[in-house]
């Protein structure tokens, strides 16, 4: 049987608008056609890749991609992916949610897998809004803006992720526009060639619910470090908390050992978890040594 290879062959099967549920206009759609050219480019096949996502617009993307995927609870994407690439390391892994999906309730586990350092790469959809539950702001919704629940105006200090990730000295940090598509690839493809945790900030609009932060608005505020070296931590931060305009491309590079490198499973074996035959019999030893 002939298989599709390269874009067609991580398009869905069952290929219909009526079946997406985002926004005619959402950034997700370039976000999506992002990811599948550089899935495609990088020679992947989709029984290679695992698309783990939380609760969300953004997190909807396990639907609309032809690959191993798992549609898990809100904020926990990172640990379901980290699991995941824990029993078998050898699936390209991806991690993916909105900025409130990520950063708010899963603010937590996006600090301690900067900690754990797991060779997943981490998507963040930031459009600056909670998209799905009609407006609310986001930790990374601008000061003054006017929301359902902020009718006031919003007047938190937004959240900055790429300076929290270089300060906590995250391996890899990165931040685009999908409305740069030729950048974007190129960026998520070293994401997921780096080995170890790649944290990538995708800008883009929600247009239904931010009237702000539009196309324009994100072609007029951000600019692309042509002149950065991404080795020096400390420039790397200086950069990550230059605010109007933004800027884009690669923070911080930082290798260092990964957590399946870490874990004493693979120590002496390297053979994945799941192609291993269960020691039950260690295991009732183990439960028999407990009981009192």
């Amino acid at each position: 049987m002939n298989l599709p290879t390269g874009r067609e062959a991580f398009e869905p099967r069952r290929p219909g608008s009526e079946d997406v549920a985002w926004c005619p206009g959402c950034g997700n759609f370039g976000i999506r056609n992002i990811l599948i050219s550089a899935l495609a480019e990088l020679g992947l096949r989709p029984s290679q890749v695992a698309i783990i996502s939380g609760i969300g617009q953004a997190a909807k993307m396990p639907h609309y991609i032809n690959a191993n995927g798992y549609h898990t609870l809100h904020g926990r994407a990172i640990p379901i992916a980290t699991g995941v690439k824990a029993v078998n390391p050898e699936l390209t892994v991806i991690a993916e949610g909105g900025d409130g999906d990520m950063y708010a309730e899963g603010g937590n586990h996006l600090l301690h897998a900067i900690r754990r350092n797991p060779d997943i790469t981490v998507l963040i959809h930031d459009n600056q809004i909670y998209g799905l539950t009609k407006g609310q702001a986001s930790p990374t919704t601008m000061v003054g803006m006017k929301t359902p629940t902020q009718p006031w105006g919003v007047f938190e200090e937004p959240f900055n992720p790429v300076a929290l990730a270089i300060a906590m000295n995250a391996s890899f940090v990165a931040r685009t526009f999908m409305g740069y598509f030729r950048e974007s690839v190129e960026i998520i493809k070293k994401a997921i060639q780096h080995r170890g945790l790649a944290i990538v900030d995708i800008l883009h609009p929600c247009v239904s619910f931010n009237k702000v932060n539009t196309y324009a608005w994100y072609r007029e505020h951000t600019y692309w470090m042509d002149d950065h070296y991404p080795h020096d931590r400390e420039a790397a931060f200086r950069r990550a908390i230059e605010t109007d305009p933004l800027p884009l491309g690669i923070f911080y590079i930082n290798e260092r050992p990964t957590f399946e490198e870490s874990v004493p499973a693979y120590r002496t074996d390297k053979r994945p978890l799941w192609k291993r035959e269960p020691k039950l019999d260690l295991v009732e030893e183990f439960f028999e040594s407990k009981r009192l």
